[in-house]
């Protein structure tokens, strides 16, 4: 045991030395970088946890995204049921009308408990950040969700906030290989959890996100793509559903299982293989119901585990302010 805490040490003293040295010999590209960082982040109003975004840089970030990453494509058409379970086909041919688990249609958690590659969603999308934030293109999921306006998305706090709001934001709703068959959509206000914005409070990591089509006034969201209620406080544990787009994958991956209260402020999700850039992704029960986006305690889960910040009262507050509702 001394041997290796000995090592250890030396180990951790080269380390540093390392650091040191690339602080000395690259300062300025280090410099450099953090500056293409900040480039992208905005004060807000972290006390209320609001953001307004700027249109015009907003529209940067959509052109940004049109130039190289996606492709604008006609949605696909298809009248296919929708898969059941983890054992329906996982690549139908395009968007399909959602199966209600409650009403006696088959469920079962995936077998082996493994996320596996899926067919896009309409209403399930990849987060796009173009320009040098250190992220890959897409680095986050979202999800569409039910709401007056239908112009609103749910994700984790953690893909919009980090020492400020992102403002290279981007969703690309059924995300696949480079396309975009529902549009690209920006932020028009972002709205997280003051207890986020203050401390990164993994009770609170859940975010909402108004959006617009630039080039398509008066176009919503919610009419392109359908849009699953939100439940809060749900009762667990519940069957349900994972999905999220992995930061090296082209198409989503899902998986199913109970979803289980752990404490009294998160939800976990037991499968494994859902890594990063699922973070932000629904969880969903009874076919597409939302009750917890990909987030929460260390930061979304590890390599078995997904959690969720349980959409509480607070959750409930935070969407009425982003949507204005009394």
């Amino acid at each position: 045991m001394v041997g290796k805490a000995g090592g250890g040490a030396r180990r951790v003293r080269v380390v540093l030395l390392g650091i040191v040295l690339a602080l000395v010999g690259g300062g300025s590209w280090i410099v450099w970088e953090l500056r293409a960082v900040a480039a992208h982040l905005a004060d807000g109003d972290p006390a209320r946890g609001t953001y307004l975004q700027d249109p015009e840089r907003a529209d940067r970030t959509a052109a940004a995204v049109l130039d190289g990453l996606v492709v604008e494509v006609e949605a696909p058409r298809d009248d296919t049921p929708a898969p059941t379970g983890s054992e329906a086909t996982p690549e139908p041919a395009g968007p399909a009308t959602p199966v209600r688990w409650r009403q006696g249609a088959a469920w079962r958690p995936s077998s082996p408990l493994e996320a596996k590659n899926t067919a896009p969603e309409p209403a399930i999308g990849a987060l796009f950040s173009p320009g040098g934030d250190w992220d890959a293109d897409h680095h986050c999921s979202a999800a569409v969700v039910h709401s007056p306006d239908g112009d609103l998305l749910v994700t984790a706090a953690h893909c919009v906030y980090r020492g400020g709001f992102r403002t290279n934001l981007a969703f690309v709703p059924g995300y696949r290989d480079g396309t975009a068959p529902y549009g690209v959509w920006v932020p028009t206000r972002i709205d997280v959890d003051p207890r986020w914005t203050e401390s990164a409070d993994p009770d609170h990591d859940v975010a909402f996100v108004r959006v617009r089509r630039p080039g398509h006034p008066g176009e919503r969201l919610q009419d392109v793509t359908d849009a699953p209620a939100i439940r809060f406080r749900p009762r667990l544990p519940a069957p349900a559903r994972v999905v999220g787009y992995p930061n090296d994958a082209e198409q989503p991956v899902d998986c199913y299982n109970t979803a289980r209260a752990d404490g009294p402020a998160q939800v976990r999700l037991d499968c494994a293989g859902v890594p990063d850039g699922t973070s932000g992704g629904p969880i969903l029960t009874d076919g597409s119901t939302l009750i917890g986006v990909v987030g929460g305690r260390d930061g979304g889960g590890d390599a078995m585990t997904s959690y969720s910040s349980w959409f509480d009262d607070g959750t409930r507050a935070l969407y009425a302010r982003a949507t204005g509702s009394p």
